[in-house]
């Protein structure tokens, strides 16, 4: 069963949204519970923030940057809504087991998580052959720092027999698109362990979706010249998908064009091939990408 935007969700989902939701007013699945959502300083995990926090959940705001995660922190606080912030970086190791001890002392499990940090590079390779910090980059944001947090809080979810994980990735792990091998391979691979990790924890009642974005306007596509004239999903339009998969809570949430190039690409690999090659060579790599800036 399928809605506008692609959003596959289970029979009850649908009913509970578009036919009971019109005859009674129910709350939303979110009321009350914990969720956490990473990279929630700015952008797509700010937007969710708000989007969530004014759902009824208590909404654990992380982050690098404490001042910005206060701010949003305050922000919802004054709107009505729950927050806490837990300034934290995903790329070491002992801050995000600090962050899931704080937080599991606090809170004693964690009932929803929202990965959405991450980090994204478009080089294409012959710029990239001495950068091989380019593709550990990525996978320490994209796959270890949320693989490492998802694990860190999965135990109190299955004791509890309730969970789901939302893992905001990206179209390109169905589109495989030129100049981004770095990115889309780490997120690729949380895809991947979200699918798996999924059918271990069925029994237990823990969920997850994976969210594969096309283009969101944030600071993150800053650096690259050939997004100022592409078109974008707000921030906010990227937040009503993440509100989407927690309540819905689907397998997969994806674009009609993402879809549609992930048939193509195991029909004619080939010849997908040449058309990714020929639609890549007219928007070059950015001046930052070849190290001009």
């Amino acid at each position: 069963m399928s809605l506008p935007g692609n959003l596959l969700i289970t029979p009850r989902a649908f009913v509970r949204r578009h036919v009971l939701s019109r005859v009674v007013d129910l709350p939303s699945p979110l009321a009350g519970r914990t969720v956490m959502i990473t990279g929630a300083s700015s952008g797509i995990g700010e937007a969710a923030a708000h989007a969530v926090a004014a759902r009824g959940a208590h909404v654990l705001l992380v982050a690098r940057r404490t001042d910005e995660l206060e701010r949003v922190r305050d922000e919802v606080v004054a709107a009505g809504g729950a927050a806490s912030a837990y300034p934290a970086d995903l790329t070491d190791g002992d801050s995000v087991d600090a962050l899931v001890a704080a937080v599991l002392a606090e809170h004693g499990s964690v009932d929803m998580l929202v990965n959405n940090a991450g980090r994204s590079i478009r080089r294409s390779l012959e710029y990239s052959y001495d950068r091989m910090h380019d593709f550990e980059r990525t996978m320490a944001v994209n796959y270890f720092g949320p693989v490492r947090l998802t694990l860190g809080l999965l135990p109190a979810m299955r004791a509890q027999k309730f969970g789901h994980v939302v893992n905001v990735v990206t179209w390109g792990v169905q589109i495989k698109a030129p100049r981004f091998a770095a990115y889309i391979a780490s997120k690729t691979a949380l895809d991947s362990f979200a699918r798996i990790a999924g059918r271990e924890a069925y029994a237990d009642n823990v969920t997850f979706t994976n969210i594969r974005l096309s283009l969101v306007r944030t600071g993150m596509i800053a650096a690259t010249d050939a997004y100022d004239r592409s078109p974008a999903r707000t921030p906010e339009q990227a937040a009503a998908w993440v509100v989407r998969a927690l309540e819905d809570r689907p397998l997969t949430i994806s674009t009609a064009v993402g879809s549609i190039a992930e048939v193509l690409n195991l029909v004619a690999p080939r010849l997908m091939d040449a058309v990714a090659w020929v639609g890549s060579s007219r928007f070059p790599d950015s001046s930052a990408a070849r190290g001009e800036r």
